[in-house]
């Protein structure tokens, strides 16, 4: 399954509480997503909160920008990515 980057912007900041009804928010988008075979792997949240860099292993860009629209989460680009670490040349 290609692996992709998900960037996006929230100008007044992501607001997902750390409380059931937030952890509810996320399981949401979760289920939405696997409908359309997106999976949400994790994501890296600016320290203002105002821009999110999320990694998504998806069959297509298509695919995350359906989810997205289902959620209602902003897309600002979408890139598809491959792991590179410390020990790759070992």
């Amino acid at each position: 399954m290609p692996r992709y980057m998900v960037e996006r912007s929230f100008p007044d900041g992501l607001n997902i509480p750390l409380t059931e009804a937030g952890a509810q928010t996320c399981l949401g988008v979760v289920g939405r997503n696997a409908e359309l075979g997106v999976t949400w792997v994790h994501s890296y949240v600016s320290e203002d909160k105002r821009k999110t860099f999320c990694v998504y292993d998806a069959p297509s860009p298509e695919a995350i920008r359906k989810a997205a629209e289902r959620s209602e989460l902003p897309v600002e680009k979408i890139t598809k990515v491959a792991v590179l670490d410390p020990y790759f040349y070992r």
